[in-house]
């Protein structure tokens, strides 16, 4: 199979029963994306695929041949972080770390959503030019993203100020 993982051709061979999940850990050895619950509940496992985010333990890797992937490797790397990663480090958006990889490319992906106008079940005007960008819009769209720490201020802090300008 053939995938464009973080902007890199790469061809592999393996079971068609291959999770997406566990081709990106197993197979290529970005560990970046987390295993947390395996159902798709907690969010931990989740890349971007053309921009869209999906929780990658619920995709086949067979599924997504062909298309472009992005995992926590390819937003930022420990020399050049994405500004996102910045503000999780300066608003404690993190505390142990582990689900903080999916959260952050949840919220990429959560901002380009809005820049769509794809509403959320908080938006609340779903015929407005614009979505209201606030922090009731992102706890809802990161909702699917859950945080055993509780460190879910300081996410919401560090994707509004990240994205406010951006998206307002």
């Amino acid at each position: 199979m053939q995938f464009t993982i973080n902007g890199r051709s790469q061809n592999i061979d393996c079971d068609v029963r291959t999770s997406l999940l566990d081709l990106l850990r197993d197979h290529l050895g970005l560990t970046g994306t987390k295993k947390g619950c395996n159902q798709g509940a907690c969010g931990a496992c989740t890349v971007l695929v053309e921009g869209e985010r999906i929780n990658s333990c619920l995709a086949l890797a067979a599924q997504y041949q062909g298309r472009s992937i992005m995992t926590i490797e390819g937003v930022g790397s420990a020399r050049d972080l994405h500004p996102l990663q910045r503000a999780f480090i300066e608003y404690d958006g993190f505390q142990c770390g582990y689900c903080t990889s999916g959260q952050i490319c949840s919220a990429i992906g959560m901002a380009s959503e809005i820049k769509q106008g794809v509403p959320s079940a908080s938006t609340r005007d779903i015929a407005a030019a614009a979505i209201e960008f606030d922090s009731s819009e992102i706890r809802e769209r990161l909702s699917g993203n859950l945080c055993r720490c509780g460190a879910y201020n300081g996410i919401v802090e560090a994707v509004e100020h990240i994205f406010a300008e951006e998206l307002r």
